[in-house]
């Protein structure tokens, strides 16, 4: 008989016959297999989540491209290429990644706040969709790379809208006091040159506020100031055909209610068919968080029990290496044995802490679990976004694999490294060699 559902828009993460399983598959048959710490994928769940999306805007002209800074496993870009989906990247490397999966470049977005030359020269060579330029300096270094390589770079702007999201502040990115986009007061000028610069081809405008946003709020006043933006930059004449609305719906990790994807896509109806006049707009989406985030779990090993004088202390195999979520931002993240405990043990307050030698190094603080023992398999639940793909090597400990499922069937989809592999990468100076 299955349990209660533990991870929002997960129905594939839940306990079954006793033990918790990921589709079909029992999570302590992959940690003997291939050892923990690991991070375990439902195939069926991304693949949900890409569809629910998808068809929110059905309707519409629209391009869904998936934000790779959430989760860039090559299986996972791969996963969402084949369903229909673009890449939505912020670096050459997670342009290569969407490529190498099988995203061609023009289904390709390249956004941030920092594209070298040579980065910018990748794009273009590789026929990307749409970069979304984020400065004055960043529009006429774009124009000097297309007129070199005689491209044209097709551009949206991305504008900041000065609107709170409400998010933790190291993740709002739409306040004027952050370092994306362009003001609102200073947007109509760079649209306006940018008309008129040799290569480039203005497409659109773009906008991303934040990412884990729980609120409509938000949404809908940045959404307006942009929409209206929009209007009166076609009005002034200038050949507008995208609206960029980028990412940011939150998931549910602990007792959030994020926006639900039905009025997030009734709001965008609403503005664009009311102040757009039936002009003819593609609307593109960057999710990330909302695709992945609940479709994955970090397993763990508990290590030891260490009974301190104020906390009980729970050491797992896992480290802040692995997943850097609480101790970066405070995180909370479920936490839960892969076999459940009896009814008859009372949980007790206990600390989940890591191996790595700094204070910061735990996923819970006083957390109310059952008594845990050494040996014990844990679930770290909602992990499937900014978890691998934020890790290192730090302690010289080697990431945690990464594990994707479909079905019955599990592959791993990223060896853990070996140390041998972590130390080849380090070079030993000329005058130190052979001693």
């Amino acid at each position: 008989m299955s349990a209660p559902l533990l991870q929002a828009d997960a129905p594939e993460i839940a306990y079954r016959e006793g033990e918790l399983h990921v589709e079909a598959v029992v999570v302590s048959r992959i940690a003997a297999a291939v050892g923990t710490p690991v991070y375990i994928y439902s195939a069926g769940a991304i693949e949900r989540q890409y569809r629910r999306f998808a068809a929110a805007f059905a309707d519409r002209p629209a391009r869904l491209c998936y934000s790779v800074k959430a989760n860039s496993n090559l299986s996972i870009i791969a996963t969402l290429g084949r369903l229909g989906a673009g890449a939505d990247v912020v670096s050459e490397g997670e342009f290569r990644r969407a490529l190498a999966a099988g995203i061609p470049g023009d289904r390709i977005v390249f956004s941030g706040v920092g594209k070298t030359e040579t980065e910018l020269a990748f794009a273009l060579e590789h026929d990307v969709y749409q970069v979304n330029v984020e400065s004055r300096g960043e529009l006429e270094l774009l124009s000097a790379v297309a007129r070199r390589l005689k491209r044209v770079a097709p551009v949206a702007i991305r504008v900041n809208p000065d609107v709170d999201a409400r998010t933790h502040h190291k993740i709002a990115t739409g306040k004027k006091e952050n370092k994306f986009g362009i003001d609102l007061a200073h947007a109509p000028d760079i649209f306006a040159e940018a008309a008129t610069l040799p290569g480039i081809a203005l497409k659109g405008v773009a906008v991303h506020i934040g990412s884990q946003l729980t609120a409509m709020g938000p949404f809908e006043i940045a959404f307006r100031r942009v929409v209206e933006l929009f209007r009166g930059l076609v009005a002034r004449g200038l050949p507008l055909q995208r609206l960029d609305f980028g990412g940011g719906i939150g998931i549910r990790y602990r007792d959030e209610t994020p926006p639900s994807l039905d009025d997030y896509a009734v709001l965008i109806r609403h503005l664009t068919e009311q102040l757009l006049d039936g002009l003819e707009v593609e609307l593109a989406f960057e999710p990330g968080r909302f695709i992945v985030g609940n479709a994955g779990v970090l397993a763990t090993r508990v290590l030891y029990v260490k009974e301190g004088v104020t906390r009980r202390f729970v050491v797992v195999d896992a480290a802040m290496n692995d997943l850097l979520r609480p101790a970066l931002y405070d995180a909370w993240h479920e936490i839960v044995p892969t076999k459940p405990h009896g009814r008859a043990e009372p949980p007790v307050k206990q600390s989940i802490v890591g191996p790595v030698c700094e204070t910061g190094d735990a996923f819970a603080l006083d957390r109310a679990l059952p008594p845990l023992a050494p040996g014990e398999l844990l679930a770290i639940l909602s992990a499937g976004a900014y978890g691998a793909v934020m890790s290192s090597s730090y302690n010289t400990r080697p990431p945690a694999a990464e594990v994707l499922v479909r079905g019955g069937d599990f592959a791993v989809v990223r060896e853990r490294p070996s140390y041998e592999a972590l130390l080849g990468l380090d070079r030993m100076a000329p005058w130190l060699a052979g001693r």
